[in-house]
Protein backbone atom coordinates (compact mmCIF):
# COMPACT_ATOMS: atom_id res chain seq x y z
CA UNK A 1 0.00 0.00 0.00
CA UNK A 2 1.29 3.43 -0.96
CA UNK A 3 0.41 4.92 2.42
CA UNK A 4 2.53 7.08 4.71
CA UNK A 5 1.97 7.48 8.44
CA UNK A 6 3.11 10.91 9.61
CA UNK A 7 3.71 11.72 13.29
CA UNK A 8 4.00 15.43 14.09
CA UNK A 9 5.86 16.72 17.13
CA UNK A 10 5.85 13.41 19.00
CA UNK A 11 7.13 14.01 22.54
CA UNK A 12 7.55 10.42 23.79
CA UNK A 13 9.93 8.24 21.75
CA UNK A 14 8.16 5.11 22.96
CA UNK A 15 5.07 6.19 21.04
CA UNK A 16 7.11 6.34 17.84
CA UNK A 17 8.29 2.77 18.38
CA UNK A 18 4.79 1.54 19.23
CA UNK A 19 3.39 3.25 16.13
CA UNK A 20 6.05 1.54 14.00
CA UNK A 21 5.04 -1.81 15.50
CA UNK A 22 1.36 -1.10 14.72
CA UNK A 23 2.29 -0.25 11.14
CA UNK A 24 4.34 -3.40 10.61
CA UNK A 25 1.54 -5.55 12.06
CA UNK A 26 -0.72 -4.25 9.29
CA UNK A 27 1.75 -4.30 6.40
CA UNK A 28 2.77 -0.61 6.30
CA UNK A 29 6.35 0.62 6.28
CA UNK A 30 6.41 4.31 5.25
CA UNK A 31 6.87 6.42 8.39
CA UNK A 32 7.59 10.15 8.48
CA UNK A 33 8.48 12.07 11.65
CA UNK A 34 8.05 15.83 11.84
CA UNK A 35 10.20 17.44 14.55
CA UNK A 36 10.19 14.51 17.01
CA UNK A 37 11.46 15.62 20.41
CA UNK A 38 13.66 12.55 20.92
CA UNK A 39 14.67 10.35 18.00
CA UNK A 40 16.53 8.07 17.55
CA UNK A 41 16.01 6.79 21.08
CA UNK A 42 16.32 3.49 22.91
CA UNK A 43 12.69 3.69 24.06
CA UNK A 44 11.55 3.86 20.45
CA UNK A 45 13.63 0.81 19.58
CA UNK A 46 12.34 -1.13 22.59
CA UNK A 47 8.67 -0.36 21.90
CA UNK A 48 9.05 -1.20 18.20
CA UNK A 49 9.45 -4.88 19.18
CA UNK A 50 11.09 -5.94 15.93
CA UNK A 51 9.85 -3.14 13.68
CA UNK A 52 13.25 -1.43 13.83
CA UNK A 53 13.52 -1.46 10.03
CA UNK A 54 10.65 1.04 9.92
CA UNK A 55 12.44 3.28 12.42
CA UNK A 56 15.72 3.04 10.53
CA UNK A 57 14.06 4.05 7.26
CA UNK A 58 11.82 6.76 8.71
CA UNK A 59 11.79 10.13 6.97
CA UNK A 60 12.70 12.90 9.43
CA UNK A 61 11.68 16.42 8.39
CA UNK A 62 11.20 19.85 9.95
CA UNK A 63 7.76 20.67 8.56
CA UNK A 64 4.56 18.81 7.79
CA UNK A 65 4.60 20.23 4.27
CA UNK A 66 7.92 18.47 3.64
CA UNK A 67 6.41 15.16 4.73
CA UNK A 68 3.49 15.55 2.32
CA UNK A 69 5.24 16.85 -0.81
CA UNK A 70 4.47 13.83 -2.99
CA UNK A 71 1.03 13.03 -1.53
CA UNK A 72 -2.26 13.35 -3.44
CA UNK A 73 -4.57 12.76 -0.47
CA UNK A 74 -4.08 13.48 3.25
CA UNK A 75 -6.19 12.64 6.31
CA UNK A 76 -5.46 14.42 9.59
CA UNK A 77 -6.42 12.77 12.87
CA UNK A 78 -8.18 15.12 15.27
CA UNK A 79 -10.51 14.84 18.22
CA UNK A 80 -10.84 18.59 18.84
CA UNK A 81 -13.79 20.65 17.62
CA UNK A 82 -12.93 23.39 15.11
CA UNK A 83 -14.37 26.86 14.47
CA UNK A 84 -14.20 26.23 10.71
CA UNK A 85 -15.70 22.92 9.68
CA UNK A 86 -13.57 20.38 7.84
CA UNK A 87 -14.86 17.29 6.04
CA UNK A 88 -14.72 14.50 8.60
CA UNK A 89 -14.75 10.69 8.48
CA UNK A 90 -14.54 7.81 10.89
CA UNK A 91 -11.64 5.36 10.59
CA UNK A 92 -13.51 2.81 8.44
CA UNK A 93 -14.75 5.28 5.83
CA UNK A 94 -11.42 7.10 5.90
CA UNK A 95 -9.46 3.90 5.35
CA UNK A 96 -11.65 2.92 2.41
CA UNK A 97 -11.18 6.37 0.86
CA UNK A 98 -7.40 6.24 1.39
CA UNK A 99 -7.18 2.85 -0.30
CA UNK A 100 -9.09 4.16 -3.31
CA UNK A 101 -6.84 7.22 -3.48
CA UNK A 102 -3.78 4.94 -3.50
CA UNK A 103 -4.59 4.16 -7.12
CA UNK A 104 -3.62 7.73 -7.96
CA UNK A 105 -0.48 8.17 -5.84
CA UNK A 106 0.90 8.42 -2.33
CA UNK A 107 -1.56 9.11 0.49
CA UNK A 108 -0.89 9.97 4.10
CA UNK A 109 -2.47 9.88 7.56
CA UNK A 110 -1.21 12.56 9.94
CA UNK A 111 -1.21 12.34 13.74
CA UNK A 112 -0.36 15.31 15.97
CA UNK A 113 1.45 15.75 19.29
CA UNK A 114 0.15 13.67 22.17
CA UNK A 115 -1.13 16.57 24.30
CA UNK A 116 -2.34 19.15 21.79
CA UNK A 117 -3.12 17.24 18.59
CA UNK A 118 -2.87 18.87 15.18
CA UNK A 119 -3.10 22.65 14.85
CA UNK A 120 -5.37 24.32 12.31
CA UNK A 121 -2.32 25.19 10.20
CA UNK A 122 -1.58 21.47 9.97
CA UNK A 123 -5.17 20.66 9.04
CA UNK A 124 -4.99 23.23 6.24
CA UNK A 125 -2.76 20.68 4.50
CA UNK A 126 -5.30 17.85 4.87
CA UNK A 127 -8.25 16.83 2.74
CA UNK A 128 -10.30 15.43 5.60
CA UNK A 129 -10.37 14.96 9.36
CA UNK A 130 -10.06 11.45 10.75
CA UNK A 131 -12.06 11.18 13.97
CA UNK A 132 -12.01 7.99 16.01
CA UNK A 133 -15.26 7.62 18.00
CA UNK A 134 -14.55 7.09 21.69
CA UNK A 135 -16.57 7.16 24.90
CA UNK A 136 -17.13 10.87 25.72
CA UNK A 137 -16.45 10.06 29.36
CA UNK A 138 -12.95 8.80 28.58
CA UNK A 139 -11.97 10.04 25.16
CA UNK A 140 -8.18 10.19 25.54
CA UNK A 141 -6.58 7.77 23.09
CA UNK A 142 -2.88 6.92 23.08
CA UNK A 143 -1.08 7.94 19.88
CA UNK A 144 0.02 4.42 18.99
CA UNK A 145 -3.49 3.11 19.68
CA UNK A 146 -4.91 5.66 17.23
CA UNK A 147 -2.37 4.56 14.63
CA UNK A 148 -3.31 0.93 15.28
CA UNK A 149 -7.03 1.62 14.79
CA UNK A 150 -6.46 3.26 11.41
CA UNK A 151 -3.85 0.78 10.17
CA UNK A 152 -6.17 -2.10 11.02
CA UNK A 153 -8.97 -0.48 9.02
CA UNK A 154 -6.54 0.12 6.16
CA UNK A 155 -5.59 -3.57 6.22
CA UNK A 156 -9.24 -4.61 6.05
CA UNK A 157 -10.06 -2.07 3.33
CA UNK A 158 -7.08 -3.16 1.22
CA UNK A 159 -8.46 -6.70 1.12
CA UNK A 160 -11.79 -5.36 -0.16
CA UNK A 161 -10.32 -2.93 -2.69
CA UNK A 162 -12.71 -2.38 -5.58
CA UNK A 163 -10.45 -0.58 -8.04
CA UNK A 164 -9.64 2.96 -9.18
CA UNK A 165 -11.90 5.77 -8.05
CA UNK A 166 -10.87 8.26 -10.75
CA UNK A 167 -11.56 8.24 -14.46
CA UNK A 168 -9.87 11.58 -15.16
CA UNK A 169 -7.44 12.00 -18.04
CA UNK A 170 -4.92 13.35 -15.52
CA UNK A 171 -3.97 12.24 -11.99
CA UNK A 172 -4.88 14.38 -8.98
CA UNK A 173 -2.58 17.26 -8.17
CA UNK A 174 0.00 16.47 -5.51
CA UNK A 175 0.25 18.30 -2.21
CA UNK A 176 3.28 20.22 -3.49
CA UNK A 177 1.44 21.35 -6.63
CA UNK A 178 -1.54 22.51 -4.58
CA UNK A 179 0.69 24.43 -2.17
CA UNK A 180 2.31 26.26 -5.10
CA UNK A 181 -1.19 27.06 -6.36
CA UNK A 182 -2.31 28.40 -2.95
CA UNK A 183 0.79 30.59 -2.71
CA UNK A 184 0.14 31.91 -6.24
CA UNK A 185 -3.56 32.48 -5.46
CA UNK A 186 -2.83 34.37 -2.24
CA UNK A 187 -0.30 36.65 -3.96
CA UNK A 188 -2.68 37.51 -6.81
CA UNK A 189 -5.59 38.14 -4.41
CA UNK A 190 -3.36 40.54 -2.48
CA UNK A 191 -2.28 42.28 -5.69
CA UNK A 192 -5.88 42.92 -6.77
CA UNK A 193 -6.72 44.01 -3.19
CA UNK A 194 -9.31 41.29 -2.69
CA UNK A 195 -7.34 39.86 0.23
CA UNK A 196 -6.10 41.86 3.21
CA UNK A 197 -2.39 40.95 3.58
CA UNK A 198 -2.61 41.78 7.30
CA UNK A 199 -5.29 39.17 7.90
CA UNK A 200 -5.26 36.55 5.11
CA UNK A 201 -5.72 33.34 7.06
CA UNK A 202 -9.50 33.16 7.42
CA UNK A 203 -10.24 33.68 3.74
CA UNK A 204 -7.39 31.47 2.56
CA UNK A 205 -8.51 28.70 4.89
CA UNK A 206 -12.00 28.80 3.39
CA UNK A 207 -10.58 28.82 -0.13
CA UNK A 208 -8.47 25.79 0.74
CA UNK A 209 -11.64 24.02 1.88
CA UNK A 210 -13.27 24.86 -1.45
CA UNK A 211 -10.44 23.46 -3.58
CA UNK A 212 -10.02 20.42 -1.34
CA UNK A 213 -13.67 19.57 -2.02
CA UNK A 214 -13.13 20.12 -5.75
CA UNK A 215 -10.01 17.86 -5.88
CA UNK A 216 -8.49 19.43 -9.04
CA UNK A 217 -6.25 17.24 -11.16
CA UNK A 218 -2.86 18.28 -12.55
CA UNK A 219 -4.34 19.72 -15.74
CA UNK A 220 -6.96 21.71 -13.85
CA UNK A 221 -4.35 23.18 -11.50
CA UNK A 222 -2.30 24.23 -14.54
CA UNK A 223 -5.41 25.93 -15.97
CA UNK A 224 -6.07 27.72 -12.69
CA UNK A 225 -2.48 28.91 -12.43
CA UNK A 226 -2.57 30.08 -16.04
CA UNK A 227 -5.69 32.07 -15.17
CA UNK A 228 -3.92 33.64 -12.17
CA UNK A 229 -0.88 34.46 -14.31
CA UNK A 230 -3.09 36.23 -16.84
CA UNK A 231 -4.69 38.30 -14.06
CA UNK A 232 -1.25 39.04 -12.65
CA UNK A 233 0.08 40.25 -16.01
CA UNK A 234 -2.95 42.48 -16.60
CA UNK A 235 -2.72 43.96 -13.10
CA UNK A 236 0.92 44.93 -13.59
CA UNK A 237 0.41 46.24 -17.12
CA UNK A 238 -2.40 48.66 -16.18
Amino acid sequence: MSIRIVLVGTTHPGNIGAAARAMKNMGLSDLALVNPRYFPHEDATARASGATDILENAMIVTSLADALTDCVYVAGASARSRTISWPSMGPRDCAERMIRECNEGKVAAVFGPEKSGLHNDDLDLCHTLLTIPTDPGFSSLNLAMAVQVLTYELRVASMLQAGPAFESDAPPATHEEMEHFYTHLERVLEDIRFLDPENPRHLMRRLRRLFIRARPDKNEVNILRGFLTAIDHKEHSD
